[in-house]
């Protein structure tokens, strides 16, 4: 089975891009972080280990300078070398054990940090895959990637390591301070007055890197969509010559990146330095009005020593602290698009109640359809069209009538804007999609391969075929012959966009897919426009046998390719314009004619 939308002409959805989430308001969304949480808490039992780990190596980082406390004031001052060893040993083992804690719930946080990786982009591609295809159709690809790739990582930075992290500074940070304020309180007031000055330097940091913050998610989503078209687009870059202009482009949007992230990163450097100054400020004033207070036996060297130790300790996690700052900014405006991503709801839903069909005949009714990608422009005008079971009508007319928008709505890949599509008398609204998808095969104008080998791609629609019926399936289409002369045969891999197959080898591919499927309702898009006059006449063989028996709708403009269809619907204008038999239309001397007349002209001109 192999699904595709046409590629169709004015007034189709390609060519029309969009991203989302380029608001100018970055303020941490309790909302948006309260929603990412959900894939996080699967893995409670962990969290509760990584936090317990955190918990001991908090408390060895307490502990450890209050120690050396002990080792000064009880054991050097009145020689017990005895009780130094001691100490010194129960120091060691607190160091220990507290970074061996830390490695643990790094091990931990690491493992949590991988499932919500893979819970989180698994949910993104199966949603991806539920969005209809105006979405994609609207979307760049490079957006898309970004979210799935970027905006996940820096989500999965917070929720697995960030938090855990958060509540682990914020735990040494107050214990340190009841500590010192325990231990010597009027050294600990002093040492404090730097808080204030702390505390301004963060909210005007927190300010600034509000924006900045979002701005780099937003610029590094525009250089993956802008870099992901050029790559697709390489051949017709190379082909007009536009390299210089495409990379001006791309080097503005590029640059654009840079400036962002150079803002951010300045705004880092410049907080983090201030933070570090702020620091041995602390320590210089610990140390001065300490000495004073030993000299003037208000205190004793081991507390002097101990606040030197803890005011280490109080500045490392607001150090810390100040860096989850940076990736909760990164994370709020990386999950705001993703969780929209994930928010967005397909356009084409089945009704509810709607049920599965087993077996179709292949009757099929537009009755007063209209329809248009979007509300501006309306492409489809109240189109009455009727196929019996087994028929083959073919849709013909001018670039951008409408004909691939009627295949797309046969196909249900968008539903009417008004009036219904008909399968077997039941509006196709009322039936499940994948039910009805499974009986149904197209043939798509611009033959699309997956990676892997040609035989994967022949059983794309059945996957559990086995090699006959591959074989089969691809002798049925004429492939069969091309792809046996290859080294490797059907094992043949296929390359990144098909480029070491021709067009028309992978149409026979492509036609093989449909083949072995059988499906019931066949839409072919401009199945023979971009092949050779040879190749032409191995498709036309292959679709003549594919044809038999089901419901075929063929959209051509090379009219000697629809001569036998049993019907011929001419659209112009989003209309119905004239139908019949290729005879019958010849002899109304309209639209069909007009058009016959200038293929044939241009083929003599050609000829000659």
């Amino acid at each position: 089975m192999s699904f595709s939308v046409g590629g169709g002409g004015a007034g189709g959805p390609g060519g029309v891009l969009s991203s989302f989430g380029t608001g100018s308001d970055a303020r941490i969304s309790g909302r948006v972080l309260l929603r990412l949480m959900q894939f996080v808490t699967p893995h409670g039992l962990q969290l509760v280990i990584a936090m317990a780990l955190m918990m001991v190596a908090a408390g060895a980082q307490l502990v450890a300078p209050y120690l050396m406390k002990v080792a000064f004031d009880q054991n050097i001052t009145q020689g017990d070398m005895h009780g130094l060893i001691g100490t010194s040993i129960l120091l060691a083992g607190t160091i220990s054990f507290g970074y061996l804690a830390s490695a643990v719930r790094d091990y931990v946080l690491s493992w949590i940090g991988q499932q919500v990786l893979f819970t989180l982009r698994g949910r993104l591609f199966n949603h991806l895959q539920a969005l209809s295809v105006a979405y994609h159709d609207r979307t760049i690809i490079g957006v898309t990637i970004s979210r799935v790739v970027n905006d996940v990582s820096v989500i999965n930075d917070l929720l697995s390591q960030g938090l855990v992290t958060m509540l682990g500074d914020s735990v040494t940070l107050i214990g340190t301070i009841v500590v010192m304020l325990a231990m010597e309180t009027r050294l600990a007031l002093l040492t404090f007055c730097i808080i204030p000055i702390m505390a301004a330097a963060t909210m005007i940091f927190s300010k600034h890197a509000r924006v900045a913050f979002r701005q780099t998610r937003e610029k590094l989503g525009a250089v993956v969509g802008d870099l992901a078209e050029n790559i697709t687009g390489m051949r017709v870059i190379q082909a007009f010559a536009q390299e210089e202009n495409t990379h001006d482009r791309f080097e503005k949007i590029n640059r654009a990146n840079r400036d962002v992230n150079i803002t951010a990163t300045t705004l880092s450097f410049i907080f983090l330095p201030s933070v570090d100054i702020l620091s041995i400020t602390a320590t210089c004033v610990v140390l001065w009005a300490g000495g004073i207070m030993v000299a003037q036996g208000l205190a004793t060297i081991g507390v002097v020593v101990a606040f030197l130790a803890y005011v280490s300790r109080f500045f490392d996690p607001i150090r810390d602290l100040s860096q989850l700052f940076n990736t909760l900014q990164a994370a709020t405006a990386g999950g705001e698009r993703v969780l929209e991503l994930l928010d967005t709801r397909p356009e084409v839903v089945d009704r509810p109640g709607a049920t599965g069909i087993d077996t179709i005949d292949g009757e099929i009714e537009l009755r007063d359809v209209s329809f248009s990608y979007n509300k501006e422009r309306e492409i489809l005008h109240d189109v009455n069209l009727h196929i019996e079971p087994g028929d083959v009508i073919a849709l013909v007319g001018p670039t951008g009538a409408g004909k691939s928008s009627i295949a797309n709505l046969i196909g249900r890949f968008y539903d009417t804007t008004k009036g219904a599509v008909l399968i077997d008398g039941r509006d196709v609204r009322d039936i499940t999609q994948v039910s009805y998808h499974k009986h149904m095969g197209i043939v798509p104008q611009d033959p699309f391969l997956f990676g892997g080998t040609i035989s994967d791609n022949i059983r794309f629609g059945k996957p559990d075929a086995s090699d006959d019926e591959v074989r089969a399936a691809a002798s049925l289409a004429n492939a069969d012959n091309f792809i046996e002369l290859l080294p490797e045969g059907y094992d043949t891999r296929i390359m990144e966009g098909g480029v070491n197959l021709s067009v028309g080898q992978r149409q026979l591919i492509c036609i093989a897919r449909a083949v072995l499927v059988d499906p019931r309702i066949l839409i072919m898009d401009e199945a023979t426009s971009s092949v050779d006059t040879v190749t032409e006449a191995l498709i036309q063989d292959a679709l003549e046998r594919l044809l038999k028996g089901r419901t075929s709708i063929v959209i051509a403009h090379r009219l000697s390719t629809v001569r036998h269809a049993t019907r011929i619907y001419v659209v112009d204008d989003g209309r119905i314009a004239e139908q019949g038999s290729h005879a019958e239309l010849l002899s109304l001397r309209g639209i069909y004619r007009d058009l016959y007349d200038r293929q044939f002209i241009s083929q003599k001109q050609m000829a000659a």
